[in-house]
Order: C-alpha cells, then structure tokens, then sequence
C-alpha cells in the first residue's frame, strides 16, 4: 500500500509537470472511482459522464495551485462535490421555475436474489438525504479516511461521524422497507 501511496504521489507530481502519459495514468486510476461518487450522487450515468468531465477540466485547470500532491485524493474529490452541487444547484433553479420540468425518475428493479447487489444498494443510497448519502458514499464505497471525509465536505470529523451513524441507520431502513433484509 505504501508503494501505491508513493506511487500515486508521483503521478500527481508528474502531471503537475506537465506529462501527458502520467495525466492519462492519473485518470486511468481515478476515473472509475469519480465517476461512481458522482454517479452516485445525481443518479444519472449520462449525467455522471458529463460532470466527471467537468471535474476532469476543473482538475487540469486546478493543478497549479495543489499544493499538497500527497492530498489529491481529498482535492479530487472536492473538485467533484463542488460539480455536483453546482448541477443540482441548476437542476433545483430550473425545477423551481418550471414545475414541468421537475419530474423525478426512479427504476425499479426487481430482483429475486436475496444478496444485495451494487444496483440494489444504489437505489437505496439515492432514498438518503444528500448530506448522508455523500458522507456514506465517501466513507465506504471511495474508501477516504475520516479526516478526508471532513476535508472534502468541509465539516468537523464528528459531523462526519454523525452524518455516517445516521445514513447507516437510514440505509438500513430504506432497504429493510424495500424488502431486502439488513
């Protein structure tokens, strides 16, 4: 892990030097794991596509000015929260002002599997509260410490904590009402 760590680092120090092929590398390795955080926070792959470009551009633009390379996880992750909260920002200002426009669209899927899968667990991530939901996607499926959590949401650890207790609980009960047992 600390061969990783190390490894990481200096990609980020490469990319901050300008290297294409290490820029590449970078996005091969975090991609998938922005992609996710996002898609898990606006619930629409297209949607997730185009605001992790987004978050991609802010990242190339940004790179002068991280100052830490051993952080970039926490400022990737920041980057993709200020993205998603700029577009659902747009998407609730548009709602408000056009009432027709504002429909919500949930998929089903029924499943006769009793073991929860990433869809199934998914969809009851997207009944949570966006504080909670982010705390937990963070926290347990982007795998970020404690202190990074708080980083990236800008609140104290033990906001992070509660906010965690809490979308467990909240998990539980959303699955347990949708038939799955927790």
């Amino acid at each position: 892990m600390n061969e990783d760590r190390h490894n990481g680092l200096l990609l980020v120090v490469r990319c901050q030097l300008g290297e294409r092929e290490a820029f590449s590398e970078l996005v091969r390795v975090w991609h998938t794991p922005l992609w996710r955080y996002v898609r898990s926070m606006v619930g629409s792959p297209d949607i997730a596509d185009d605001l992790a470009q987004e978050a991609w551009v802010a990242v190339v633009r940004g790179f002068p000015r991280l100052r830490q390379p051993e952080r970039f996880a926490p400022w990737l992750f920041t980057i993709a929260r200020r993205t998603v909260v700029d577009h659902l920002r747009q998407a609730y200002t548009a709602q408000a002002t056009s009432a027709a426009e504002g429909e919500a669209v949930a998929d089903h899927d029924d499943s006769s599997s009793g073991v929860l899968n990433t869809m199934e667990i998914e969809a009851g991530l997207s009944d949570l509260p966006p504080l909670e939901r982010e705390a937990l996607i963070l926290f347990h499926l982007q795998d970020l410490s404690l202190a990074a959590c708080a980083e990236v949401l800008g609140v104290p650890p033990g906001t992070v904590k509660s906010r965690l207790h809490r979308a467990r609980r909240m998990l539980r009960d959303v699955l347990i009402e949708k038939g799955y047992e927790a």
